[in-house]
C-alpha cells in the first residue's frame, strides 16, 4: 500500500511539474540543487568534504583546473614550465583576472590577481597557527629556515620548489585549497570569511543564511570564454539544505530543483531499474549522467602481528584473508542490494577510471571451493575452531555487512557486526583498535598514489592513512621509485605492481568501485560529469 500510495504521488507532481515554468524568476536562469549534508564554511581552506568542495567550486580559482577527463589545464596561470629534475615549477600568471567587487577594494571594484596573492593563499594555509585541513597538500614543497619554497619575483611569474619530484604534485594544485582568495577581505573579516567569501570565481557570494539557502548570482567580469562568449552562462546558483532526503527528492521531481546527485535506498528502485538504469517513466523529464567515480569502497583488516590485541586472530593469516576475499559474490551484491551502480571490486584498491586500473588484472572472484581450500590450509577447515569474527560499520552499510556476513556463514566462518557511529568509528580504527572494519577512500586528486599511500609503511595510523599496517619492503621501493618517475605510463607500470602486491597479502577486500550518478531536468544543458564527482556550473545553461 505505501509503495503504490508513493507511486501515484509521484504520478501526480510530474503532472503538476509538465506545467512549471523552470527557472522562471523575472527572465533570469537560477540552476537549483540541494545539500542534505550542509555546508560549514565558504573559505577554500576549510574545502574538505564534498558539500564544502561544491561551493566553492563555483567562487575560487586556481593555478590549474582539471576537465572532465581529469586532465590538467590552464586557469589563472595559463602556462608552466617543470625543471629537469621534477623540483621547480614555474608559472606565468593571466593578466585578465580579477577579484570580485567588494567595498574593500578601491571604488568597491575587484582589483587584479597578482602572484603575491598565490604567495598569500598558500602561506595562509600552511600557517601552522591556522592549523587548515589542507596544509598536507604542500607536504612536498621544500621548507628552508622554516619557511616555504613558494617566490613571487614580480607581479606574473609564481614559483614553487619542492623536495623532491613529486609527479600527481601538479593535479594536486586543482583542488579548492590551492585557490587564491585576497588579503585585504581575509584580513577585514578573519574567521568570519567563511561567510563573506570573495573569490575570481565565475559566481560570486550573494546571500547565506545557515541551513536554509544560500545564493549566488553571475560574475559579470569572469575571465573565461566558451566560443566567444563569456562564461558563466547561469544568472545565479540557488542552493537549498533539506535534510531528509525523501523529501529533496519529491522536490526534484516537482521541478524545485533541477540536479540531485547520488541516490537514496528510500527512492532507488523508483529512478532506477535493477539494471541501473533510468526508469524508463522518467525518460521525458530527466537525464541520467554516470560514469565511473573514484571511490573504492572495501573491508579492511590490521594485519598487525606485533600489536598485543593480534593473539591468535585468525586474521592474521593470509590464506584465511584471502578465503575471505574468494568467498563474497560482489557482482550478485551489486545487482540486489545497489541496482548495479558501481563495478564488483574485483581489481585491487585502484579504482575504474584510473589509468592504472587494469581488467586483464582480475585478482578476486567468487570461488567458494577456492576459499574452502583456503582454510583448510589455513587449519580452519569449513570455519571450525576460528571463533567470532567482528566486522565493524556504520549503520549505512549494515545491508551490505549483513549479506557479507551471510556469505561466509556458508564457508563457516561465523562474523559479527558491530554498528559504530561514523566519528567512532573512525577513532577507533585510527588509533587501531579494529581488526576488520568497513571504510572507502575517495580520491583527493586523480593519481594513484592516493590509495597506495594507504599501504606505505611510513603512513601507519593514527599519522597517516595506513590503518590496516600492511608494511613490504618491495612496496615501499616501489612507491619511492614512482615518486621519481615523471613518465606517466612507466608510473602506471609501477602502480600496478604495488596493486598485485597488496592484493596478494590481502589486508583488504575490496566490495565496490562506486559510479557518479547524476540526475538532472532535460531543460538543463552542458552539466557534464566526472570521476572526481566535482560539480562545476559555469559551462552550465539552463532554458527558461
Amino acid at each position: 500500500m505505501k509503495k503504490a500510495f508513493i507511486y501515484i504521488l509521484l504520478l501526480f507532481i510530474l503532472l503538476l511539474s509538465c506545467s512549471r515554468k523552470a527557472g522562471d524568476h523575472d527572465g533570469k536562469t537560477v540552476f537549483r540543487y540541494n545539500e542534505a549534508s550542509g555546508i560549514t564554511s565558504l573559505d577554500p581552506a576549510f574545502a574538505k568534504d564534498q558539500s564544502n568542495i561544491w561551493a566553492c567550486n563555483q567562487l575560487y580559482n586556481g593555478l590549474v583546473q582539471l576537465n572532465d577527463q581529469l586532465g590538467v589545464e590552464p586557469c589563472i596561470a595559463r602556462n608552466w614550465s617543470i625543471s629537469a629534475d621534477g623540483r621547480t615549477y614555474t608559472f606565468h600568471l593571466r593578466q585578465d583576472v580579477y577579484f570580485h567587487d567588494h567595498p574593500v577594494f578601491e571604488n568597491g571594484q575587484g582589483r587584479r590577481v597578482v602572484a603575491h596573492d598565490f604567495l598569500y593563499s598558500f602561506s595562509r594555509i600552511v600557517d601552522p597557527g591556522l592549523a587548515f585541513p589542507g596544509a598536507w597538500v604542500f607536504n612536498k614543497v621544500l621548507v628552508e629556515d622554516g619557511r616555504y619554497a613558494f617566490y613571487a619575483p614580480n607581479d606574473t611569474v609564481f614559483v614553487i620548489k619542492l623536495s623532491e619530484s613529486f609527479p600527481p604534485f601538479l593535479g594536486i594544485l586543482g583542488m579548492q585549497y590551492c585557490t587564491v582568495v585576497p588579503h585585504e577581505v581575509v584580513g577585514r573579516y578573519g574567521k568570519e570569511f567563511r561567510k563573506n567569501p570573495v573569490g575570481t570565481g565565475p559566481f560570486r557570494f550573494r546571500m547565506w543564511k545557515e541551513g536554509v539557502k544560500l545564493v549566488y548570482i553571475k560574475n559579470d567580469h569572469y575571465f573565461e570564454f566558451k566560443n566567444g562568449v563569456r562564461l558563466p552562462y547561469l544568472d545565479a546558483v540557488a542552493i537549498t539544505f533539506m535534510i531528509d532526503k525523501q523529501s529533496a527528492f519529491l522536490e526534484f521531481v516537482k521541478g524545485n530543483l533541477d540536479f540531485m546527485s547520488g541516490i537514496d535506498a528510500t527512492y532507488k528502485d523508483e529512478l532506477l531499474t535493477k539494471s541501473g538504469k533510468l526508469n524508463p517513466r522518467y525518460d521525458d523529464k530527466f537525464k541520467l549522467l554516470t560514469e565511473p567515480y573514484l571511490n573504492t569502497e572495501y573491508l579492511g583488516i590490521l594485519v598487525d602481528t606485533s600489536l598485543s590485541s593480534a593473539g591468535n586472530n585468525p586474521l592474521m593469516i593470509k590464506e584465511v584473508r584471502q578465503a575471505l576475499n574468494y568467498g563474497i559474490d560482489r557482482a550478485r551484491m551489486m545487482k540486489y542490494l545497489r541496482n548495479n551502480i558501481g563495478y564488483p571490486g574485483n581489481y585491487g584498491i585502484i579504482p575504474s577510471g584510473m589509468p592504472a586500473f587494469d581488467l586483464s588484472r582480475k585478482m578476486y572472484y567468487y570461488d567458494p571451493d577456492k576459499s574452502r581450500h583456503l582454510l583448510a590450509r589455513a587449519g580452519y577447515p569449513n570455519g571450525e575452531n576460528m571463533g567470532v569474527i567482528t566486522l565493524h560499520t556504520t549503520a549505512d552499510y549494515l545491508d551490505l555487512c549483513k549479506y557479507i556476513q551471510h556469505q561466509l556463514s556458508e564457508l563457516g566462518v561465523n562474523v559479527e557486526i558491530e554498528v559504530n557511529p561514523p566519528a567512532t568509528l573512525r577513532e577507533l580504527k585510527a588509533q587501531s583498535k579494529l581488526h576488520f572494519f568497513r571504510a572507502s577512500w575517495i580520491a583527493d586528486y586523480p593519481d594513484e598514489e592516493n590509495y597506495l599511500s594507504l599501504f606505505y609503511s611510513q603512513n601507519f595510523s593514527p599519522g597517516g592513512p595506513n590503518y590496516t599496517h600492511f608494511s613490504s619492503p618491495e612496496f615501499d621501493s616501489l612507491y619511492n621509485l614512482a615518486y621519481r618517475e615523471v613518465d606517466p605510463a612507466l608510473r602506471t607500470g609501477i602502480y600496478r605492481k604495488m596493486n598485485d602486491l597488496v592484493m596478494e597479502d590481502a589486508p583488504v577486500i575490496i566490495l565496490y568501485y562506486d559510479q557518479v550518478l547524476r540526475f538532472v531536468w532535460k531543460n538543463v544543458h552542458g552539466l557534464g560529469s566526472n570521476p572526481m564527482n566535482l560539480l562545476t556550473l559555469k559551462k552550465v545553461s539552463k532554458d527558461l
